[in-house]
């Protein structure tokens, strides 16, 4: 996903086996990014670039109007099965020349899942698009039934009034059509008379209003942090963030939008191809999210010139083809074989513009770059004076740390510390890329002139010279995601969205690079928590952290998941540093009592005997078998809950839940997942005590394996706090949505969706505890 397809990665791989020892020589010694750049191009033959072409059309996104035409009947195939989800994924990835039909078909899904607002935008859209005549009434009363569902009675008659007018005027109606719309016309018509008589008119569907982002204090000095933090330096730590004042948990310290972020494929079109992927119902990443802003998306606005990209409205559709997509459509196979990082580091060239680069690149070899280790370490620092931090590299000359480009290229790319293969890989690709987009010509690329994607064949060594300016500076970004790239995380919600239970999970959407964020340093059990909101990325504190004290971040390897050993290995072989966080240290003392205590249950009980009365482990080929069949029981037993069999999902999850009993750790995930879908399988049978015990067995294993202030864990108390709210156990719901509170404020904010919703739950408990009368009467409404 980050790296090129596997194909790609082995053809790299083999084609380093082949070359001649004193090449390979040559190449193990530490080469400057502009020469490993230049010698790729020469390494770079015809049979590569024909080999990579090739592989690039399996990714073809070029609109195919046989494609369009088969995504609308398979979405109306899926939409008469009543599964209007899947349908509105198809129809989304349907296209030109029928967008307006399109449209029209994706409002009809959206109006049966409930989304009256957004289907009345792709009314709109299918309208303009010039929709057939012929077909507009049935439009037009749909239209009429969302405002009606709103409570907008006034819009809806005048939709009527429309519809109306069209009839008339459609002559090529058939009599039984004409019958049914002129029915359900009559019907809508009385609805709105009562409507507009009425003296309230409350819409059915309203949604949560967001209010306006907290306030906060900016700093001076560092462009999207607060004022509460410092830009420090030292030696051992490079740049790093501490504390200017005592800072309170769940307080704000950074926020700050992507510089760049690309949308992570699906794994469903790397592994099949885009032509079977379009085809695959299923929802991915690029079917989920703006390809832009990265927002969620109900109603589509799919790009003009490619089948891939998707945004969120038409604004963000022009804003992404001025900024860089014009310049990227037409490669968009390429760009998702040679995957997210080579995709990223030419939308850094693009977004900052060649004249940029080019200054930066001409400094970069005329200036001695500070070296920036990334660990932390107990080594003494400086607050920067103002006088002096102009020499930090990504300041500018007053001594302000922005969210720049500038800021982005000083981020170093261990060019020396990076394997020779992966090296190879990344300046190959980048060379190929370069040469294909160099067939344009490098004043079309630059001024956003697209180039067909089929325009002849590579041509060896054609690449323009002034490529080499920004095709080093693709090669530095590559290789600096391999530490620097953050990956954006959205929450995503899975099963009946307006059940009593929402099962959710943090899904991997995007890799972007945020320049202030990639100042923090790592800690094995950080004092901060980093979420998203599109392309935001906001840091809080988790706990309290004193004036003086360094502000840090976990970059993956957490205390709670994995032991000292295994952290500071992978640590060292992505990061190139050896953690000396306090917990690294702790357990890799001698006879310590805490030695990986957190995980000692979770690794050690993974491949034990399944009889429980021997020391014997079994094979680990076995137990991924056991755990794989394990796994599929548990997805089967999800669907019959889906398809509206409670009863013979939870028989299956029973057996599932006694089965890993036999050959996993109370504490593996898997364990906490079933007790979780036991839980769904009780709520929907209405036991809402029986589901909250499954969820308490849930948190046991959430909080195991990623800690009692995880996002993991506040969302397992969201959902045990809705159970017993529904289920009326007052003092245990209001204790169940406080700790829920203390947890995910620290991470989300007092002004998240969650935190409105535990907010409203403890004031209807509140009121109910209060006094009987109107005011109890009222509550238990409101929890019914």
């Amino acid at each position: 996903m980050d790296l090129p397809v596997e194909k790609w990665k082995l053809y790299i791989s083999q084609k380093l086996t082949s070359l001649q020892p004193l090449l390979k020589e040559q190449l193990c010694h530490s080469m400057s990014l502009r020469d490993s750049f230049l010698h790729s191009l020469t390494l770079l033959h015809p049979e590569d670039e024909e080999y990579l072409l090739r592989l690039s059309r399996y990714y073809c996104v070029k609109k195919d109007p046989k494609m369009t035409l088969s995504c609308k009947e398979k979405g109306n195939k899926w939409f008469r099965k009543k599964e209007y989800r899947t349908a509105a994924v198809l129809y989304s990835r349907a296209g030109s020349p029928e967008m307006a039909v399109c449209y029209a078909n994706h409002s009809a899904a959206l109006f049966h899942l409930g989304q009256f607002e957004v289907c009345l935008e792709d009314i709109k859209r299918a309208q303009g698009g010039g929709y057939p005549e012929e077909l507009l009434p049935k439009l037009l009363l749909r239209k009429a039934n969302c405002l009606l569902s709103l409570g907008r009675f006034q819009e809806a008659t005048e939709a009527l009034d429309s519809m109306e007018e069209k009839m008339s005027a459609v002559q090529s109606l058939e009599a039984a059509s004409h019958r049914v719309l002129l029915s359900k016309f009559n019907q809508l018509k009385l609805k709105a008379c009562k409507g507009k008589s009425g003296s309230v008119c409350q819409p059915a569907v309203s949604d949560r209003i967001q209010k306006d982002l907290e306030p906060w204090e900016e700093s001076s000095r560092i462009s999207c942090a607060s004022a509460s933090v410092s830009l420090n330096f030292s030696a051992c730590k490079g740049r790093h963030l501490v504390a200017a004042k005592d800072i309170l948990p769940g307080e704000i310290l950074v926020r700050e939008e992507a510089f760049v972020s690309v949308l992570c494929p699906g794994e469903s079109l790397l592994l099949q191809g885009s032509a079977e992927a379009m085809l695959n119902g299923q929802p991915a990443n690029e079917d989920l999210h703006c390809h832009h802003c990265l927002k969620q998306l109900l109603s589509p606005v799919p790009c003009q010139g490619c089948s891939y990209a998707k945004y969120c409205s038409h604004a963000c559709a022009q804003l992404a083809w001025r900024t860089y997509h014009s310049r990227e459509c037409s490669f968009g196979g390429l760009l998702l074989t040679l995957g997210v990082f080579c995709h990223v580091a030419l939308r850094l060239v693009l977004v900052a513009g060649l004249a940029e680069v080019s200054t930066l690149i001409k400094q970069s070899h005329t200036e001695e770059v500070v070296t920036e280790p990334v660990a932390e370490a107990p080594a003494p620092s400086v607050v920067v004076e103002e006088n002096s931090a102009s020499s930090i590299p990504g300041c500018d000359a007053d001594g302000r740390y922005s969210s720049s480009y500038q800021a982005i290229f000083c981020l170093l790319p261990h060019t020396e510390k990076h394997s020779l293969e992966l090296r190879l890989l990344c300046s190959l690709s980048v060379a190929a890329l370069c040469k294909r987009l160099g067939e344009a010509g490098l004043e079309a690329f630059i001024s956003g002139k697209s180039t067909p994607e089929d325009q002849g064949g590579p041509e060896a060594g054609k690449a323009c010279p002034e490529w080499e300016v920004p095709g080093e500076a693709m090669l530095r970004h590559m290789l600096q995601l391999q530490c620097n790239a953050q990956a954006v995380s959205a929450l995503h919600v899975s099963g009946a969205e307006n059940g009593p239970v929402a099962s959710s999970k943090q899904v991997r959407v995007a890799t972007a690079l945020y320049p202030v964020v990639s100042l923090l340093n790592h800690s094995c059990e950080p004092n901060t928590s980093v979420t998203f909101s599109s392309r935001t990325a906001e840091v809080r504190a988790l706990q309290s952290i004193p004036r003086g004290q360094e502000i840090l971040h976990c970059y993956g390897p957490h205390r709670c998941r994995m032991g000292a050993a295994e952290r500071r290995k992978r640590l060292l072989s992505q990061y190139f540093f050896e953690c000396c966080c306090p917990p690294c240290l702790e357990e890799l003392q001698p006879n310590s009592g805490n030695r990986a205590s957190s995980q000692g249950g979770l690794f050690q009980g993974l491949l034990h005997c399944s009889s429980g009365a021997c020391e014997v482990r079994v094979h680990e080929d076995h137990f991924q078998h056991q755990l794989c069949d394990l796994q599929l029981q548990a997805e089967a037993a999800l669907e019959l809950l889906q398809c509206g069999h409670p009863d013979q999902s939870m028989e299956l999850l029973l057996k599932c839940r006694l089965d890993a009993k036999r050959f996993l750790s109370p504490a593996h995930l898997m364990v906490g997942e079933i007790e979780d879908r036991l839980a769904q399988a009780y709520v929907t049978l209405g036991k809402w005590q029986e589901a909250a015990g499954h969820l308490r067995s849930s948190i046991q294993t959430v909080e195991a394996h990623y800690g009692p202030s995880s996002i993991e864990a506040g969302q397992e108390l969201f959902k045990l706090a809705q159970v017993l709210f529904n289920g009326r156990a007052v003092p245990e719901a209001l204790h169940t949505i406080q700790e829920a509170e203390n947890v995910l404020s620290r991470h989300f904010g007092p002004q998240s969706t969650q935190l409105q919703e535990l907010q409203e739950m403890k004031a209807c408990l509140e009121e109910l505890l209060r006094g009987g009368g109107a005011s109890a009467a009222s509550a238990r409404a409101k929890m019914s």
